[in-house]
This record gives C-alpha cells, structure tokens and sequence, in this order.
C-alpha cells in the first residue's frame, strides 16, 4: 500500500496528493514523490529541479511560469502553511483563466501536482514557512516570467490583506492577464 491519495481536479491534470506519512516516538517521515507510485496514478513527472523557498507571513509570491518551455511543479510544505494558487492559461482549456487555491502546511502534508500551462502563486500564512519545488522540465531563465497576484481579471481571493502584502519588486511588476493574452495572440 503506497499511502498516497491522489485527488483529480477540475483543472484537467492538476492534482492535490495526499502524502505517505508516518510518526513515531522519533518524530515523523513523509515521502512526496515516488515514479511508479504517481506512474501507477497515470502521472509522468521527471523531476529536473528542486528548490526551497522560506518566506515570512503574508509574502505573496507569484503568479509564476514560463512562456516557452513550460514546467510542471509538485509543491508541498515541509514547514509552515500555504495558500497556494493555480491559474490555467492552457488557452484552448476549458477552465482557461480560471483559478482554484489550496491550503497546503506541514500538518495536512497535501501536496499539489501543477500541470504544464498554469501560473503558480502562494500566500505565506505564517512566518518562516518552507515551500519545495520539484520541477518536470527545465529552468528557461529567458522566458520566466508572470502575472500580478491582483489581477483583477483573474479575481484571487487571498487570505492576506492588501496592505499588508509583503512582494518583491519583480512581482509587482509582473504583466496583466490581457498583456499575457495580447502576447499569445501575437506570437
């Protein structure tokens, strides 16, 4: 028995996985990834990169992706809580632009499987909170890029207050959903 649960979503390809996970007198183990247990679920996921990020309360990062190139992305929290975002720019998508968010944390031990195609984000919920990238595909420095968190014609709901948003200047700077649609047309 693999202990890993693997709820489909209607984001076609996208996944939220519970993880195998085990605790003792010693503390506790969780496995995120296994190629034949995700293979056995009808998921292909070659992992090229792996990174952490440590983020204080209330950061928002994102809404990455790549414009060429793009990766698919399993997120979990080995530290903290998320709120993590996923918006699906797969333009001929039935759900294209349409946005759904997860709670993930070091105590649900959820997981999100990130097709190609879709912009990532998260919200901190707490200081300090640890979030690890497993991507399938490479890093294109060229094209990384994103869209703001508030775009107004994406509508996110975040758990942060606006005020009290805590960006990089790179991601404040990030294009609009109608910029990002005028480059698909156009290219």
């Amino acid at each position: 028995m693999s202990g890993f649960k693997f709820e489909s979503l209607d984001l076609k390809g996208a996944y939220l996985i519970t993880c195998f996970s085990s605790s003792d007198l010693r503390g506790g183990f969780t496995k995120i990834f296994e190629k034949e247990i995700f293979n056995e679920a009808g998921i292909k996921f070659l992992l090229n990169e792996s990174f952490l990020s440590i983020s204080a309360k209330n950061v928002i990062r994102g809404l990455h992706f790549q414009m060429k190139n793009s990766q698919s992305k399993l997120i979990c929290v080995p530290y903290g809580k998320i709120y993590d975002v996923i918006v699906d720019l797969r333009k001929n998508s039935p759900t294209f632009k349409e946005w759904r968010g997860f709670e993930l944390s070091a105590e649900n031990k959820k997981a999100l499987l990130i097709p190609k195609g879709f912009a990532h984000g998260f919200a901190s919920l707490i200081d300090d909170t640890i979030v690890l990238y497993q991507c399938d595909g490479a890093y294109d420095k060229d094209s990384d890029t994103g869209i703001r968190f508030d775009d107004p014609d994406i509508g996110i709901v975040w758990p942060v207050r606006k005020k009290e948003v805590i960006n990089s200047k790179r991601d404040s700077q990030l294009m609009s959903l109608i910029e990002y649609i005028d480059l698909q047309t156009y290219q």
